[in-house]
């Protein structure tokens, strides 16, 4: 008996063994969106859970920015709940405007609403259908938003609850498997639409693979995994300098950055920084980079402004932060 296409067979490899640790009977939730990347992998998480292995549930979020995306949603949920998904359901959002525009704005209600979903359910992963080519997209992104290492290192395979089964498979083989498989898979058109930064990435990908070849994104994808491996040795190089440098007040002692190399020292003050309340979304490296002009190159600068009114400030040797209204 002949088993099933190749492609199909690939992406099912890929969910067990991203999944191979988890206790037999544990939930587990695909994040679809009805596309060929998400819909491939929740066929394949199903299949491979009628042996017991685990609980498979869908679970799709309609952010209401496209007409008729209510039906489409719940169209997949039905579709979901005939295919033996459970839970399968739909988590309807909606998307506040935000400084880093829509893209940023949809992408965090989304994990709102799959966390949410996570914690009802009890799911012991929550599975996300990002491919290789995702991945290469977003180191581009990086490189021209002019990021650090840490944003060059992509996507993690897993982040929590969070897993990435088929990030280290390319795009085709996936849409392969959806279309081997007889998937009704759905095409978004913000996935070709230019007022979206992925969208246009996504068509300078393609000529950018015309002039350098078809290893461009396992190359960029690799390099991520680099990066990743470097970035996470000096964050925990870091966290271990920065644990001995604040002061019970909280207050940072500059004498304790100013021998710190340049990679690590920064570290410590965005650690500093986030662990103060300092929100994360809206910190970024210019912000790093003029506290750290207080640190190293000191001449009696006035209050550094960060997001959300706070401000830094140097005295007597130290970084203190605080809210503009505590001043």
């Amino acid at each position: 008996m002949s088993g099933p296409p190749v492609a199909v067979a690939t992406v099912r490899a890929a969910v067990r063994r991203s999944l191979a640790e988890l206790p037999a009977g544990a939930q587990v939730l695909v994040a679809c969106s009805g596309g060929a990347d998400s819909l491939a992998l929740a066929a394949a998480t199903r299949f491979e859970s009628r042996a017991g292995r685990w609980r498979a549930g869908l679970i799709t979020v309609d952010h209401g920015l496209q007409a008729g995306s209510a039906d489409r949603a719940a169209d997949l949920a039905a579709w979901a709940k005939e295919h033996g998904f459970d839970p399968a359901t739909v988590a309807t959002v909606r998307v506040e405007a935000g400084a880093g525009g829509p893209e940023a704005a949809a992408r965090t209600a989304r994990y709102e609403a799959l966390d949410k979903a996570a914690a009802e359910h009890g799911a012991a992963a929550v599975l996300l259908g990002h491919t290789e080519d995702d991945q290469a997209e977003t180191v581009l992104l990086g490189l021209a938003r002019g990021s650090g290492a840490r944003s060059l290192a992509g996507m993690p395979q897993r982040r929590g609850l969070y897993r990435r089964p088929l990030l280290g498979l390319p795009r085709e083989l996936v849409r392969t498997a959806a279309l081997d498989a007889g998937l009704p898979v759905w095409e978004d058109p913000h996935n070709t639409d230019p007022a979206y930064a992925r969208s246009r990435v996504r068509a300078t990908m393609r000529a950018l693979r015309d002039t350098l070849g078809d290893g461009l994104a396992p190359n960029l994808a690799r390099t991520a995994r680099l990066l990743r491996a470097d970035a996470d040795a000096l964050d925990a190089i870091a966290d271990t300098a920065r644990a001995g440098a604040v002061d019970p007040d909280g207050t940072l002692p500059v004498v304790s950055l100013t021998a710190l190399p340049d990679a690590v020292r920064t570290r410590v003050i965005r650690g500093w920084l986030l662990a103060s309340g300092v929100p994360a979304g809206s910190l970024s490296a210019v912000h790093i980079d003029a506290v750290d002009a207080v640190v190293t190159g000191w001449h009696g600068q006035g209050p550094v402004g960060l997001p959300r009114d706070h401000t830094v400030t140097r005295r007597h040797g130290r970084l203190h932060l605080a809210g503009r209204a505590d001043l």
